[in-house]
């Protein structure tokens, strides 16, 4: 991951120097990766332009945080992107609503859940939007890699209304037969399955992990392993999109964060291929009665990524700091701002890396 990521290798297994392997290629006729593969129909709602624009919105909040980098100011920081998103966001036309965003109407002065965003309120497209203005708040005030401005929009309906609780997540990238990795079962036979599939040893699975001492169990079973273990101190979307992209190196990712997070890195690999599986975590009975609320009623589903993000899709994310997935905001000495932006469809399986310029952005 990024430059302050930790790694612990097990220098005993005996394939760790070797080459990468690739998933087996399976005997001729055997679907390896039905799910990872199947793109939804296109949506009539979710236009190209739209989906280009959406750049625009996380461009803007990547700018406002940028100002704060390193500035050890986490709330002025994600206030100053929260305030840059909402204003993009109102200069499109759509009729949008945020379903996962920076809390419930009391908790958060904007961007909360439930308030309409676009400048064609009951005209325009009907938009259900996830949204993370800064993904990586610790990240920035520090100055450390894989701050994010993140977001996801589907038709109306088609993202899970997920309350600000814990989830359990379990990722892994595209290339496998579908239901290779389960919540159900534990750390071991997850990692067992997936090295089968690539013809390796599990000492040489990589798997990414956020550092949180509540990890120290998956930690020690992976270490038992002799895997490789990429820790985090934030960003678990950016971890999550990882395991799509073999230039990381990381196979899986494991661990516990954020629910609305876990919406937001299911779209992008609804979008890229991959499997997610996510299950609500629930520390105190007013965590379940919010849930309740929005809608949930079986507490202890495990999600899989049709269920998180439905149907087509969009996710958009630029880069704040620089990290393993975009490079941060720059200033050039002639003033001018610099971005770089991914936007992601699922229909067409699409993905753009995009380059921003920006003038009088000061």
């Amino acid at each position: 991951m990024g430059r302050n990521s930790k790694a612990i290798l097990d220098k005993t297994c005996p394939s760790r120097l070797g080459p990468s392997h690739s998933p087996a290629q399976p005997e001729s006729g055997v679907n390896v990766s039905s799910q990872s593969t199947a793109k939804p129909a296109p949506s009539k709602v979710l236009d190209r332009v739209l989906v280009l624009e959406m750049v625009r919105v996380t461009e803007a909040a990547a700018i406002g945080a940028a100002k704060l980098i390193g500035r050890g100011d986490e709330k002025a920081a994600d206030a100053a992107a929260v305030e840059a998103m909402r204003i993009a966001f109102n200069e499109l036309y759509m009729d949008g609503t945020v379903v996962i965003g920076e809390g419930e109407r009391d908790e958060a002065p904007m961007l909360y859940i439930g308030e309409k965003v676009g400048a064609a309120p009951d005209k325009g497209p009907k938009i259900d939007i996830a949204l993370d203005p800064l993904e990586g708040t610790t990240i920035t005030a520090k100055a450390g890699p894989n701050a994010l401005a993140v977001l996801a929009a589907a038709e109306e309906g088609g993202l899970l209304n997920a309350p600000d609780v814990y989830m359990e997540k379990l990722a892994v990238g595209p290339g496998y037969a579908e239901g290779i990795i389960d919540l159900a079962k534990s750390v071991s036979e997850n990692v067992k399955a997936v090295a089968d599939a690539k013809g390796v040893a599990p000492c040489d699975i990589t798997v990414c992990v956020l550092d949180r001492p509540r990890h120290a169990d998956i930690i020690a079973e992976l270490r038992g392993l002799g895997c490789g273990i990429h820790l985090i101190p934030d960003g678990d979307v950016a971890g999550v999109i990882a395991v799509t992209n073999e230039d990381t190196g990381i196979d899986l990712y494991m661990g516990t964060g954020g629910a609305p997070e876990g919406v937001l890195a299911a779209a992008a690999l609804r979008c890229v291929g991959g499997q997610f599986k996510g299950r609500l975590l629930f520390r105190n009975e007013d965590e379940k009665a919010r849930a309740r609320k929005w809608g949930i009623e079986d507490l202890n589903k495990i999600y899989d990524l049709k269920e998180l993000a439905k149907g087509d899709c969009i996710f958009a994310a630029t880069g704040v700091t620089d990290g393993s997935l975009l490079k941060g905001v720059k200033v050039r000495k002639d003033g001018v701002m610099t971005t770089d932006s991914v936007v992601m469809r699922a229909a067409s399986g699409t993905v753009r890396w995009v380059r921003g310029e920006h003038r009088n952005k000061h």
